[in-house]
């Protein structure tokens, strides 16, 4: 990792947001704010434009395919993918399919990052059983991998038809780059090492440092492998606004109405300024404040890791879209410069 070689990326899930009046907007308002989102992050020279896939009301996108081959149309440089494709309860092939014609139409940007998702609501919906969470991503992980070598492929497995010499088309002109998105289990980071998968550590919560382990652990199979090296990233949310107060108090009461209404389901207690100002601290996961704020904690996070991007999630509940704009005009602008300088004296 070097200060110019670091990539500063977005994330977002399309979260449902409030208009002027306060009102929720409608998901098809949402879904083109986030197309004129990734418009605004290529004009500013972000790397990347990652778009969530989910299945429930807070979040408008369902299908990030058609929303990045929206934004395709609209941009030049940007990579566009997701943050994350739900492999589990999708068909390997169809995904497959699906991206390299993503590929086609916006020049060979197209990337795309699996996982299983935080969510379940996908299983039922698609006819899924959970109890076979872990064999569906496994094999589908697999799967997904031979696929990548755009030749025939012979497979079998338990939880799909078996394949054999089967081709998929459309073929990618110069293949399609692909990364895991992993919470923090040993086994996980093993079998994106194994898989052949870059790493993304989708860090929500706590301090940045106690994931090195882990970016040691897959350089290190990498290597025990024979293995070239392959790239390493963070997801984790933020904020950026003029001052580190208006990015707090614009921040907080959205993250607060998401959080709450996920922890209502999984029986968390409600999320409190005392652990909003904890997660801003080096101890939490929250990239929030000024330019000058966020980059110094950004830039510790990329040295303690050695990072080759980090992904800012910076859609938060009902956080308004002229906030998010704001923010992603001075991450582009402030923030990543800000970022290059501070590595660069190193």
């Amino acid at each position: 990792m070097t200060a110019t070689s670091v990539q500063f990326a977005l994330d977002t899930f399309g979260d449902v947001t409030r208009g002027a009046d306060g009102e929720l907007l409608s998901d098809a308002q949402t879904i083109r704010n986030v197309v004129d989102q990734a418009v605004l992050a290529d004009e500013v020279g972000l790397s990347f434009f990652g778009v969530g896939e989910h299945h429930r009301r807070e979040f408008a996108v369902s299908s990030p395919e058609i929303v990045l081959a929206a934004a395709a149309a609209r941009t030049k440089e940007i990579r566009l993918g997701t943050a994350v494709t739900v492999l589990s309860s999708d068909d390997p092939v169809r995904v497959y399919e699906r991206f390299a014609t993503l590929d086609a139409v916006s020049n060979g940007r197209a990337e795309i990052i699996l996982g299983r998702g935080s969510f379940t609501e996908s299983f039922p919906l698609f006819g899924f059983d959970l109890a076979d969470y872990e064999i569906l991503f496994e094999e589908r992980l697999d799967l997904f991998g031979r696929l990548r070598s755009e030749q025939p492929v012979t497979w079998q497995g338990r939880t799909r038809p078996a394949l054999t010499d089967a081709d998929v088309f459309p073929k990618t002109e110069n293949g399609l780059r692909a990364w895991v998105g992993v919470g923090g289990s040993p086994e996980s980071v093993l079998r994106t090492a194994h898989n052949g998968y870059g790493l993304m550590l989708a860090i929500i919560g706590g301090g940045a440092a106690r994931f090195r382990p882990y970016v040691d652990l897959f350089h290190r199979t990498r290597d025990a492998m024979g293995a070239d090296r392959l790239p390493v990233g963070v997801h984790s949310p933020g904020h950026v606004a003029d001052s580190d107060e208006q990015a707090w108090e614009e921040l907080f009461p959205a993250m607060k109405v998401n959080r709450d209404a996920i922890g209502a389901e999984r029986g968390w207690p409600p999320y409190s300024r005392l652990q909003f100002q904890h997660d801003l601290g080096p101890d939490g996961a929250v990239y929030a404040g000024s330019p000058e704020t966020v980059a110094r904690k950004l830039a510790q996070t990329i040295r303690t890791l050695d990072l080759d991007r980090f992904d800012l999630k910076f859609s938060h509940g009902t956080l308004a879209h002229e906030s998010m704009m704001r923010s992603i005009e001075l991450y582009g602008t402030k923030v990543a410069p800000l970022v290059r300088d501070m590595l660069a004296d190193d």
